[in-house]
């Protein structure tokens, strides 16, 4: 597979788009159709059920992107433009994890234990070829998972978003914004319950689309009142030993 080519997205400085209704500031939040045989996908379960949401001013858009990495920063560039967010939020499936995993770093790496949802899969290519090895989120990922933990969700700071096209859509949608001042970011989340249930062997941790909804829910007002009050994240204590 060759390296994806893709440009620094730009953002206009009023950091908003208009609507018939005057200005509109929105929050973008991004989720994946489903893959690996998959009928169904929690992180657009979740996105959809946000959507046309307001939230201390803010608007909340949904877009589906495709589990294809020719196909993925293209449809992710185009929902850039058509909404002009002042913050973004995407979100993946996560089998085997069990908490609301809000990413820390995307590396610029796509290596596919799996094919997509084209066949392709690639090896040891680069998400975008002469650019950074790696971008952190720049999401307060710290006082969104502080917040979280206070209103008792299982919620975690991660250190690696994998090889796939998560971390592939995360890197690629850090790239796009590096120059702008619109915070961004990943957040994987575990299957759905009707996922686990329809699997053989041991079981996997699950969450259902009402607590996946609330977390988000919590998580984007944080980032609201972040976007709205400005500073800089948290220090707090949430790394990992290995």
């Amino acid at each position: 597979m060759n390296a994806i080519a893709t440009t620094h997205f730009h953002v206009d400085m009023a950091l908003c788009s208009l609507s018939d209704e005057g200005l509109v500031l929105k929050i973008l939040i991004t989720g994946f159709e489903p893959f690996g045989g998959e009928t169904l996908n929690p992180s657009w379960e979740v996105a959809q059920m946000l959507h046309g949401q307001h939230i201390q001013g803010v608007h909340v858009v949904a877009e589906k992107l495709p589990c294809v990495f020719s196909k993925s920063l293209d449809a992710l560039s185009k929902a850039l433009h058509l909404h002009q967010p002042v913050a973004v939020v995407a979100l993946g499936q996560a089998d085997g994890r069990s908490d609301f995993s809000i990413e820390r770093v995307a590396i610029n790496v796509c290596d596919a234990r799996i094919p997509d949802n084209e066949g392709a899969q690639p090896v040891d290519e680069p998400v975008i070829a002469n650019a950074p090895a790696a971008y952190f989120s720049t999401l307060p990922i710290k006082k969104m998972a502080a917040q979280l933990r206070a209103h008792a969700f299982p919620v975690a700071i991660s250190q690696t978003a994998g090889t796939f096209v998560c971390n592939q859509v995360f890197y690629g949608l850090q790239h796009m914004l590096a120059h702008t001042q619109t915070p961004s970011g990943f957040v994987h989340v575990p299957l759905l319950p009707a996922q686990v249930a329809a699997r053989s062997g041991a079981s996997l941790a699950s969450m259902s689309t009402e607590t996946l909804s609330q977390a988000l829910l919590c998580a984007i007002e944080v980032l609201v009142h972040h976007v709205q009050a400005g500073g800089t994240d948290a220090k707090i204590g949430m790394g990992a030993i290995h």
